[in-house]
């Protein structure tokens, strides 16, 4: 596997994905052709270009545009949850903004630097090639929290286990309630 490179952890690389769907419902990923993730499927997004204090809102709307074409504003944004990562690949620590961009797209755009680009059902995301942490909590969170918000903390290890605690989440009919939800289910189990 691989070792936490402690000098390479020493911060946080802050990141926007985007959830962009079409008119079917089907949402749009990207088969990653750079780092992290390369040869992966996950929603495309982006670094914050943190040298000028870009915000995650901003980011996101820079990052629809260049890789998607899409010009959307912050009010085309919902904040659907938030991800952290200890050691991602042993690499580095990741900060996930995950926005659902509220704009339908009504066709694939073209093939980016990045990567290309291609409209999946939900039922056949899970089958793809998708980052491990993808699979494991960040879709099946997603989906459960849809139109709420969700926080949730990763630790990575060097054996490639995760270590997933959810940390604060509240689905769309919660929140029209003002509720939020802690579920004890997710939180980590104690080290032996």
């Amino acid at each position: 596997m691989f070792t936490v490179n402690p000098k390479l952890c020493q911060h946080f690389q802050i990141a926007t994905l985007l959830y962009i769907f079409n008119e079917r419902g089907e949402v749009l990923l990207l088969e990653r052709a750079q780092a992290p993730n390369r040869g992966f499927w996950s929603p495309c997004g982006g670094k914050l270009k943190m040298d000028n204090g870009e915000s995650p809102y901003a980011c996101a709307c820079r990052e629809a545009q260049e890789e998607t074409g899409l010009k959307i504003s912050a009010a085309d944004l919902h904040l659907a949850g938030l991800i952290s990562e200890h050691g991602y690949q042993g690499q580095t620590h990741w900060l996930m903004f995950l926005f659902e961009v509220q704009v339908k797209l009504t066709r694939l755009p073209p093939v980016h630097a990045e990567g290309r680009f291609k409209f999946f059902p939900r039922e056949q995301i899970l089958a793809q090639k998708i980052p491990q942490t993808d699979r494991e909590k960040i879709w099946p969170w997603f989906w459960q929290f849809r139109g709420g918000f969700f926080a949730a903390h990763c630790h990575c290890y060097a054996d490639g286990r995760n270590e997933w605690t959810l940390e604060q989440a509240c689905g769309a009919g919660l929140a029209a309630r003002g509720k939020t939800v802690l579920p004890h289910a997710h939180r980590p189990e104690p080290r032996a």
